[in-house]
């Protein structure tokens, strides 16, 4: 449904100028993909070669688990290891891809608020573009209105769960006794503030994006137009008064300084649980 009204007018790009802003979009999502697929690789691979080195020798699984059958032949221990670090790998490529979907369409919101700023920029040269604009603007709220709706709660348990997972293993990490263990905190924490990044710094571009149209539209040469075009445009500007606001669960906005929060919870939490050991 989202990528059927981006492909449809008045969001599809149709001209030009527009495909190379699209492409400049769909560039930066391929890029900051790959990247978070190396990084969540690299990480994966670390635990993998670490388990294999310390805890298969010493017939160790990588993570403890009660399972309702004893373990301790060769074949089922086999299975039980195999299990654990295929479900690693299959976990971790799964947040990967639900979080740049999610990003990915933060970003084409924001690459069609681009679009509308050329076409308001062109408003002068182009007798029907007005219409169209006051339109898309409508479906950019929608967009970001159905992303929010939809996604809400697989965003709020990522952030909580995220969140958690950096508090404790800030506090394993104080604790790693070989330099492999560290370097496998390190990468999984990585891994895990990187996923956090990603919501907060797409949702403040596009909070940001969202508000500066007001500016971009008294750029524009508004004083040559007629009466009928100055009110559409003040359409636009009453809807961009209030900026898009990507949230966790409607309660938490997704932006730089939510991101700045959840570092501070998580350093505050691994203080607690330092002083609770000592």
């Amino acid at each position: 449904m989202l990528i059927g009204i981006l492909m449809k007018e008045p969001c599809r790009p149709s001209r030009l100028t527009e495909l190379e802003i699209l492409y400049k979009f769909d560039k930066s999502i391929q890029i900051n993909t790959r990247r978070f697929i190396c990084l969540g690789t690299v990480t994966c691979l670390c635990v993998v070669l670490t388990s294999l080195s310390v805890n298969f020798r010493i017939k160790k699984l990588t993570y403890r688990a009660w399972l309702p059958f004893d373990y301790s032949s060769t074949l089922l221990f086999y299975l039980m290891y195999a299990h654990q670090l295929i479900c690693l790998i299959a976990g971790g490529f799964l947040n990967i891809g639900c979080d740049t979907l999610i990003c990915g369409l933060l970003v084409h919101i924001c690459c069609q608020i681009e679009i509308l700023i050329y076409r308001l920029k062109n408003i002068v040269s182009y007798s029907n573009v007005l219409r169209d604009c006051v339109h898309q603007h409508y479906h950019i709220f929608r967009l970001a209105f159905i992303v929010n709706a939809k996604f809400r709660l697989t965003i709020a348990i990522q952030f909580i769960t995220s969140t958690l997972v950096v508090c404790f293993s800030l506090y394993q990490l104080s604790t790693a006794t070989t330099k492999a263990k560290y370097i496998e905190m390190i990468l999984y924490i990585s891994c895990m503030l990187t996923e956090i990044f990603f919501y907060c710094w797409y949702g403040n571009e596009l909070k940001i994006k969202s508000h500066q149209m007001i500016d971009n539209i008294f750029e524009i040469e508004w004083l040559a137009l007629d009466e009928n075009r100055k009110k559409s445009l003040m359409i636009i500007m009453s809807r961009a008064i209030v900026p898009i606001q990507i949230t966790c669960a409607y309660i938490v906005p997704m932006d730089l300084n939510s991101f700045m929060s959840i570092l501070k919870t998580s350093y505050s939490t691994y203080n607690l649980l330092e002083k609770i050991r000592v």
